[in-house]
């Protein structure tokens, strides 16, 4: 059976991750797979949104930890393929035009925290927790960290990380992590229809929205205020998808 699950919901693409023996871990087919899958998401006309959860009990551990014993400077090629690969896929989110609503359904740890938190949107099950425990395995937070930050804010994202504390549906929601907390068997429910109702959007006004957005993050009032003019200017010539 494979790793990476696909769905379709009308216009919502569903994506789950499909180790539950190990959690969901991602291993390097799991990561590749969910990358591809995920261009491609954004690449068909017929896909308005994207909504992404984990099989079993867990939303996903993190990195797989069996392939980590090749991870040594010895083969430095190895390390340096992985990092990069982890990187385009936590990456890949913000560059997206289509939205991605994230189910967390379960734990969801290191990479998996990141994971869930790469999201447009996020909706967690009560039951779930959110923890980035990598400092207590003597490794460190890296690459899910900017997102975290991002997300949460400076003080409360370095307790986390320096911690290693993993934090309940509550806390998330209260820190801004997430943006809803159901029980668990209406996560699905929830999460396909704030999908359904973004895919009903039209496309270009929705990727135009996501774009403006994660620059506005990233760059100083004045230019967002710019960029903002511009994309008002273009909106003119919208039509619904």
């Amino acid at each position: 059976m494979s790793d990476l699950l696909t769905e379709t919901h009308g216009a919502v693409r569903v994506l789950v991750l499909n180790r539950p023996n190990k959690r969901n871990a991602l291993d390097n087919r799991l990561t590749s797979a969910l990358l591809e899958a995920l261009r491609a998401a954004d690449a068909s006309p017929d896909v308005g949104s994207v909504v992404l959860t984990g099989a079993g009990p867990a939303f996903c551990a993190g990195a797989d930890l069996s392939e980590f014993k090749l991870l040594t400077p010895e083969n430095q090629h190895l390390v340096d393929r992985r990092a990069e690969l982890t990187m385009t896929l936590h990456g890949i989110f913000p560059k997206m035009t289509k939205p991605v609503i994230t189910a967390v359904n379960g734990p969801a740890m290191g990479g998996g925290a990141g994971l869930a938190l790469a999201g447009d949107v996020a909706v967690m099950a009560e039951s779930a927790t959110l923890g980035w425990p990598e400092v207590k395995h003597g490794i460190v937070a890296a690459i899910v960290l900017p997102s975290l930050v991002r997300n949460i804010g400076r003080k409360a994202a370095f307790e986390l990380v320096a911690t290693g504390v993993p934090i309940d549906a509550k806390r998330a929601l209260a820190l801004g992590a997430v943006n809803h907390v159901v029980p668990g068997d209406e996560l699905m429910d929830v999460a396909l229809a704030l999908a359904g109702q973004m895919a009903s959007f039209s496309r270009a006004a929705m990727a135009a929205t996501k774009q403006l957005f994660y620059h506005a993050l990233d760059v100083p009032y004045d230019e967002a205020l710019a960029a903002g003019r511009e994309a008002n200017r273009r909106m003119r010539a919208f039509r619904k998808a």
